[in-house]
């Protein structure tokens, strides 16, 4: 039986393949709608497997927020082609709708998420049958709260997500995952820095100290007053407001609500800095 035109529409509508390998596929299944969805997810099997040792490096990158929870999800591919394709970007948008209606614990219970009857590993696997490329699941992050905001830089390569301890205008909050995205604070407070920063950052304080022919005796009183320096501008409640240097975001916060505070944050990028 002759491939028609209409069949390989359907075929394509389907599984979102290309035009040549749904002809192909609906050819070697001898029109059988099902092996030809087969064989084309077998095709995304074999060149995941073929290109496992290739370098992911571009993707997309998205995030929401939605009644108290919010999440990030990124999707990597190997070339920005590809990236800025738009069923790549569909396909991004489904895993962090999926994503955001399952809230799973963790990335590898995101991979097993269904979307449709298939799981969104399958659904990558596919995707990079469709493409050619190698892509992997490069991210999923997520915090909840009483309140939380979402920000997706231009470009779709960069993505924030902020849990507040109550709601506010959306432009205060926004402002502050616009914060994360562009000054990448390490922790929310001094008081949430690991450990090991802060006893590193004494560390060097005391040794850049010594190195000027300081004082043995001042050495500490030094590194604390360098080390409340770090936190100044690596803390994002300490940090100056990107929109008004001369205030902090804990002051610009205070200047909506008195008891508003961000408490968790995620920031994941694609870019190199």
């Amino acid at each position: 039986m002759a491939v028609t035109i209409a069949d390989i529409a359907k075929l394509r509508k389907m599984t979102g393949a290309g035009m040549m390998d749904c002809k192909n596929a609906l050819t070697e299944a001898n029109n059988d709608f099902d092996k030809a969805i087969e064989l084309i997810r077998k095709r995304g099997q074999a060149i995941a497997a073929k290109r496992s040792d290739r370098e992911a490096s571009e993707g997309c990158v998205l995030a929401a927020s939605k009644d108290g929870f919010a999440a990030i999800v990124g999707i990597k591919c190997e070339t920005d082609f590809v990236a800025k394709n738009a069923d790549f970007i569909a396909l991004t948008q489904k895993v962090l709708d999926a994503a955001m209606a399952e809230k799973p614990a963790d990335m590898e219970a995101l991979k097993n998420v269904k979307i449709n009857g298939r799981t969104v590993a399958e659904l990558i696997t596919e995707q990079s049958g469709i493409t050619g490329e190698k892509m992997e699941l490069g991210a999923y992050e997520f915090v909840s709260g009483p309140a939380t905001e979402a920000y997706i830089h231009n470009g779709n390569k960069l993505a924030t997500i902020v849990a507040f301890t109550e709601n506010a205008a959306q432009q205060v909050l926004r402002d502050v995952a616009m914060q994360v995205a562009a000054m990448s604070p390490i922790s929310v407070d001094r008081d949430s820095v690991p450990a090991d920063i802060v006893a590193k950052e004494l560390e060097i304080g005391k040794e850049k100290a010594r190195e000027e022919g300081k004082p043995e005796a001042i050495l500490d009183r030094i590194a604390q007053g360098r080390l409340n320096k770090f936190f100044q501008e690596s803390t994002l409640m300490e940090q100056a407001f990107i929109k008004e240097a001369k205030i902090s975001v804990k002051q610009y916060l205070q200047e909506a609500s008195k008891t508003l505070k961000a408490t968790a944050f995620k920031r994941f990028t694609l870019n190199q800095e």
